[in-house]
């Protein structure tokens, strides 16, 4: 048995502590660049709460002294119910991280598409006495080229072409969209050009230089400075090069060649101003965070607000009060003159060091404000002792019904001393039914005590409670827990009255609550006797409720005879 009660308690242990990893993993690892304050602030932030969560759970069951347990009470409780809602919010940002990637791709690749600017073209001759070839351009610009034999006009234009360099006086080459400058032999012509896409296009050009310089044959690439000591510039496509004029082949009048422009040199000359080349890798780094990080910092935000707006909501509802839910419940053995009998039940007020004196007496004013001819009150009315509780429980002296009140112990008056407070509610005028039954003008009410109660010899005895009564009289019984209603049933009763599952509390719980009781909340029905249960007045453990408000149920009895 101990073996395995170690087993369940590591294997919760793993649970948790993985659960916590992957919650810290999705809020500051993945949202952050790299290891940093954020990361340990949420590893302190998420370690500490629990802590404080543990801590106050082991002051609250151990007799903590009152002053430390409301200290560590409203922190480590909250931070239970927050790191729930966490953990069901970042599960829930799974389903969106996807969505939202492809969302923003899709933006991306519209904005890249509608950004692309369409090809242009153009087509320049050459000069007149030259067997010219068009040549395409975007912007082609006549550019004039001293030779030894008298100059003639060309048109040159920058072509991103692949090609070797020939034999004879010719080059072919390849030209990048750039602007370049040519030295010709001391002789510098000022020739505008402009870089326009375009592919697989080659040609030759001759080049000559003006006296005895002699015949020279120059190509240059993108890879190397060119031949003949002349210094190159790059700048940006369609616009001139700062410093020496543009590189570009021009057809002279005996020749009938056509001319590509020549691409100009990498390497930068004395004169060169620093080249701003795009980065057709994308190994630049980026200006904002990346897509990826962009999304977790979204879908985390989205679930901490998340997770922190719907604690506080929960948080609220429980701290303003239960409000009244009125039920009408048709007895067959209620006598016409019982009609409309009414019956406030509040269960699991749950005083303690969260809900105190001002919260009992909110209980007590809406109690009061439905002017109930009874008052059950069943179960769980406090987390503590009388010692420390007594003043908080003290407006329940202020409860007012025409038949009086009436208490029976829940599982929790069993951790807080409940012979202490059966003699304290008795004092403040409650009536403590424990096993016993009291008959009242029209039908019989009857309580039994908390099954807890059987650890210490005080458990539920519903032979000694209805054993001997009319059974032609209707019988409503207090019972703690809804797992009771099988022995109410036995023992004929028409209804009884419960709490302790507070509804499931905090959702998904609902879900684990409704699997331990018979019925998580309302009214429900078992051969003959029906079941009603209340969510209760208050909250154990984290002052909150989600998707199960707090309540203070009126009762309304029908007879069938009216």
């Amino acid at each position: 048995m101990v073996i395995v009660f170690v087993g369940v308690a590591v294997l919760v242990l793993a649970v948790v502590v993985t659960a916590n990893w992957y919650v810290w993993r999705r809020l500051f690892r993945d949202t952050t660049r790299g290891p940093g304050l954020m990361r340990r602030a949420g590893a302190v932030l998420i370690a500490g709460g629990w802590i404080l969560a543990i801590t106050a759970l082991v002051a609250e069951r151990s007799g903590a002294p009152f002053w430390l347990q409301q200290v560590l009470a409203w922190p480590g409780f909250l931070w239970l119910a927050l790191s729930i809602y966490l953990l069901l919010a970042v599960l829930a940002g799974e389903f969106v991280r996807p969505l939202l990637r492809r969302f923003l791709e899709h933006r991306a690749r519209r904005t890249d598409q509608g950004a692309q600017p369409g090809p242009a073209t153009s087509t320049a001759s050459s000069p007149a006495g030259s067997a010219g070839m068009p040549t395409t351009a975007p912007d082609p610009a006549p550019a004039s080229q001293p030779g030894g034999g008298g100059g003639a006009a060309s048109t040159a234009t920058a072509v991103p072409a692949s090609g070797t360099r020939s034999g004879g006086g010719g080059a072919t080459a390849s030209a990048a969209p750039v602007a370049a400058s040519q030295h010709d032999g001391g002789a510098d012509a000022p020739t505008p050009a402009t870089a326009a896409p375009q592919a697989n296009r080659s040609g030759t050009a001759p080049a000559s230089e003006a006296g005895d310089a002699g015949r020279a044959s120059a190509s240059g690439t993108a890879a190397g400075p060119r031949a003949g000591g002349g210094a190159t510039q790059a700048s940006a496509p369609g616009q001139p090069a700062p410093g020496r004029p543009a590189h570009a082949a021009a057809s002279q009048p005996d020749r009938g060649a056509a001319a590509t422009v020549l691409p100009p040199p990498s390497g930068p000359g004395p004169d060169a101003a620093p080249e701003a080349s795009p980065d057709p890798a994308g190994t630049a780094a980026p200006a904002g965070p990346s897509r990826r990080l962009f999304v977790s910092r979204v879908v985390a935000g989205a679930a901490a607000a998340a997770a922190v707006g719907t604690v506080g909501y929960g948080t609220y509802g429980v701290l303003r009060g239960p409000k009244v839910k009125r039920v009408t419940v048709p007895l067959a053995k209620l006598p016409r003159a019982a009609h409309g009998y009414r019956i406030a039940v509040v269960s699991d007020v749950h005083l303690g060091p969260v809900l105190g004196r001002g919260f009992a007496q909110k209980v007590v004013d809406t109690i009061n404000s439905t002017q109930p001819d009874l008052i059950a009150v069943v179960g769980d009315l406090v987390d503590g002792s009388v010692k420390d509780l007594g003043p908080a429980a003290a407006p329940l002296a202020q409860l007012r019904a025409r038949h009086g009140s009436y208490f029976v112990t829940g599982n929790h008056e069993y951790f807080s001393g409940a012979e202490q407070w059966v003699e304290e509610v008795r004092r403040l005028g409650i009536d403590p039914l424990e096993n016993a039954r009291r008959e009242m003008p029209y039908f019989d009410l009857a309580g039994v005590n908390d099954v807890a109660g059987e650890e210490e010899g005080q458990g539920p005895d519903f032979a000694k409670a209805l054993g001997d009564r009319d059974t032609a009289r209707a019988c409503v019984l207090l019972a703690h827990q809804p797992v009771q209603i099988h022995d109410a049933v036995e023992h004929g009763v028409d209804l009884q009255l419960s709490g302790h599952t507070h509804g499931g509390q905090l959702w998904p719980g609902n879900l684990i609550a409704s699997g331990a009781n018979p019925t998580l909340a309302g009214l429900d029905r078992y051969g003959d006797t029906q079941l009603y249960v209340s969510r209760g007045a208050g909250a154990w453990g984290p002052p909150t409720r989600v998707g199960a408000p707090s309540d203070i149920t009126l009762i309304e009895l029908a007879s069938r005879r009216a």
